[in-house]
C-alpha cells in the first residue's frame, strides 16, 4: 500500500481546475483511456473545467471510454434526474466522446441482476478501469456503496440511505413526507461495486467543504471498515485526493 497523494487547493474552483487538469493530462497521455465517472454536486465544476480545456486546447476524447458509477433504477435516460441526463448536460454533449463509448447502467432494464452482470461484463471487456474518478459521501459512501456490515464487490442494485437521498434531492425532500412516491421513485440505483472500483489502476477522489473533513480523516487514518467504505481506499496503491482547504484542514 502506498500512501495517497493529497493535493489541497484554496477553494472549490481551484479544486475543480486541478482535478480537470489531471484527467485532461491522463486523456492526452493515454488516448484510449477507460474512465469511471461520478455525478453529484462536487464534480460539476470539474466537468466545466474539462469542457473548457477541450475547447481551448483540443483535447481529443474520441477514443476515451466512460463508465458511470451509478444510475437510478426504474428511471429512463430522458428523466431530468437521471445520471444519463446529468452526464449529457455536463460533459457528453460538449466534448467529442463517441456515444457508443459512453456507458451507464440501463435504469429501465427488466432484470436488475442481469443488467448488473451485463454492466460488469462491459467493464471487463473494455479492459477494466484505468482511472476511477470518485466523490465521497458524508458517511463515507463511494458511488452508492453505503456503510454496512458488508459491501458488494461487483456492480449491483443498491438501496439509497435516507441521508444520501436527501443530499441528492434537496429540491424534493420537502415533498417526500407528504408524497411517498417522490421518495420511492429514486430509492434504488445501480452502482459500481467496491471491488470493481478498487480494481481501477488509478483512483482520483474529489472532496469539497468542511462537511467532508471528518469522514476523510477517518477514511485515510482510521481502521479499514465497511462502516466507512472510503476507508477501503487504504488498500489501493495509487490514490490521489484533490481537496479544497475546508475539506483538507486536518
Amino acid at each position: 500500500m502506498r500512501r495517497p497523494r493529497v493535493l489541497v487547493e484554496p477553494d472549490y474552483e481551484a479544486l475543480s481546475r486541478r482535478a480537470a487538469a489531471l484527467i485532461d493530462q491522463a486523456v492526452r497521455e493515454q488516448p484510449a483511456l477507460v474512465l469511471a465517472l461520478p455525478t453529484g454536486a462536487t464534480p460539476v465544476g470539474m466537468y466545466a473545467a474539462l469542457v473548457d480545456l477541450h475547447r481551448r486546447t483540443g483535447t481529443d476524447w474520441s477514443q476515451v471510454t466512460t463508465f458511470n458509477l451509478d444510475e437510478y433504477a426504474g428511471v429512463g435516460p430522458d428523466d431530468p434526474e437521471s445520471y444519463a441526463a446529468y452526464m449529457r448536460r455536463h460533459l457528453f454533449e460538449h466534448v467529442n466522446l463517441h456515444p457508443a463509448r459512453c456507458h451507464l447502467p440501463d435504469g429501465l432494464a427488466a432484470d436488475p441482476a442481469a443488467e448488473a452482470a451485463r454492466y460488469e461484463a462491459a467493464i471487463d471487456a473494455a479492459g477494466g478501469i484505468d482511472l476511477a474518478v470518485l466523490g465521497i459521501g458524508t458517511n463515507g459512501h463511494l458511488g452508492f456503496n453505503e456503510p454496512g456490515s458488508a459491501l458488494t464487490a461487483a456492480t449491483h442494485l443498491a438501496e439509497l440511505s435516507e441521508s444520501t437521498w436527501r443530499r441528492n434531492f434537496p429540491h424534493l425532500a420537502a415533498r417526500a413526507a407528504m408524497e411517498p412516491a417522490v421518495r420511492a421513485r429514486y430509492r434504488r440505483a445501480y452502482t459500481m461495486g467496491i471491488g470493481t472500483i478498487l480494481q481501477a489502476r488509478r483512483i482520483l477522489l474529489l472532496a469539497s467543504g468542511a462537511g467532508k473533513r471528518a469522514i476523510l480523516r477517518e477514511a485515510l487514518h482510521g481502521p479499514i471498515t465497511t462502516q466507512n467504505p472510503a476507508s477501503l481506499l487504504q488498500l489501493h496503491p495509487d490514490v490521489t485526493l484533490v481537496l479544497d482547504r475546508e475539506a483538507g484542514a486536518w
